[in-house]
């Protein structure tokens, strides 16, 4: 009668044993791993969420001219031919919404209504021969905000097929009730462009979009410079 085999013979408890081990020790290395990469993952994890609070940090700036303060004001825009005749609109725009925004966050500053600036420019049209001190005599207010746009385009030059607005001015303040009242007391250089990255092709957006994102930007810049205001720390981010 041929011998049976040991349920349990040494080759099968071999076997046995050896696939429980193999799995113990896989677990355990996954465990080890896991502990050595954890740290990394958290630190990683940290720094991205650091970096996102960075991006999104606001900054509390002061005005770089506070002497629109209880004063009168008028805010006048000039522009090159070209510009008048390409965007007819954007001088009426910009007059009107940083007279809109200097009267609402400057304290006291009385502005003159941007109709009544608008209509003296149309009724004197040699105005631009004047001297400052005489505009604001002719406009009736002591502060003169003057804001020569000396660029306003959509596209690059000489392609149509892009959007790659850009405003551009020189923006000066005199005040007529000094003893110098025909020179600039505060003078700068605002540029903005829109939009805010490279290839945007022309099907991609409409042309009353760009124009209305550029003028904000400009609109928004120039007339922080004269009141208190909150700003992205990194606006391009």
């Amino acid at each position: 009668m041929p011998r049976q085999r040991d349920a349990l013979s040494p080759s099968a408890s071999a076997r046995t044993s050896r696939t429980p081990l193999a799995a113990r020790c896989a677990a355990a290395l996954l465990a080890v791993t896991a502990l050595v990469a954890a740290p990394g993952c958290v630190a990683g994890a940290i720094g991205a969420l650091g970096e996102q609070i960075e991006r999104g940090k606001k900054l509390d700036v002061p005005a770089e001219y506070d002497g629109l303060e209880n004063q009168t004001v008028a805010v006048v825009v000039n522009a090159d031919y070209a510009t008048l005749v390409e965007h007819p609109t954007v001088i009426g725009q910009i007059t009107a919404n940083v007279a809109a925004r200097i009267r609402a966050f400057v304290k006291g500053a009385s502005v003159l209504p941007p109709g009544e600036v608008l209509d003296w420019q149309y009724r004197t049209p040699q105005w631009r021969a004047l001297a400052y001190g005489e505009i604001a005599r002719e406009l009736g207010v002591n502060r003169l905000v003057h804001i020569d746009l000396y660029e306003f385009r959509l596209h690059p030059t000489g392609n149509s097929y892009l959007w790659d607005g850009a405003a551009g001015a020189t923006i000066g303040v005199i005040e007529a009730d000094t003893f110098a009242p025909d020179e600039f007391v505060y003078t700068t250089n605002i540029m903005v462009r829109f939009p805010d990255k490279e290839g945007v092709g022309r099907e991609a957006a409409r042309r009353e979009d760009i124009e209305r994102g550029l003028l904000t930007l400009f609109i928004q810049r120039t007339s922080w410079l004269f009141y208190r205001h909150i700003e992205d720390k990194y606006p391009n981010r």
